[in-house]
C-alpha cells in the first residue's frame, strides 16, 4: 500500500471531511492536533502540531499512518507511538514538497510495523 495515500477504509475521497483541528491520537495517547491535511492521490499527509508536549514541534505524517478517523469526537488515530512521532524528522516548510524530503520521511515511517 502506498505510504502517501489514505487507507481506503479510513478516508473516502468522495467525502468532504476537513481534518484540520482534529486531535491526533498516537497508539499510546494524544500527541497533538492536525495543523494541515491534504487529500491528493499519492501525495496525502497530515501536519501534526505537537504543541507543548515536545515544545511545539511540527511533524509530517504520511496518510498511510492514519488508521481511523472519528468525526464525532474530532480524533485522528495514527499507527505510531508518541516516541516515534517525537523522533520523526521535523517538518521543513521550505522542503516538504521535494522528493528527497518525502523519501527521507518514507524511509523513517516505512520502517515501523503498520
Amino acid at each position: 500500500m502506498e505510504l502517501w495515500d489514505y487507507r481506503p477504509e479510513v478516508y473516502d475521497r468522495g467525502q468532504s471531511l476537513d481534518l484540520v483541528g482534529y486531535h491526533v491520537q498516537a497508539t499510546d495517547g494524544k500527541i497533538g492536533s492536525v495543523d494541515e491535511a491534504t487529500y491528493e492521490v499519492g501525495e496525502s499527509y497530515i501536519i501534526v502540531d505537537t504543541g507543548p508536549w515536545i515544545f511545539g514541534k511540527k511533524v509530517m505524517l504520511p496518510a498511510q499512518t492514519v488508521t481511523s478517523i472519528d468525526p464525532q469526537e474530532r480524533n485522528v488515530y495514527v499507527a505510531r507511538t508518541k516516541a516515534e512521532i517525537k523522533d520523526a524528522p521535523e517538518f521543513d516548510e521550505g522542503r516538504f514538497k521535494e522528493p528527497e524530503y518525502r523519501a527521507r520521511l518514507g524511509d523513517y515511517y516505512g520502517g515501523f510495523p503498520r
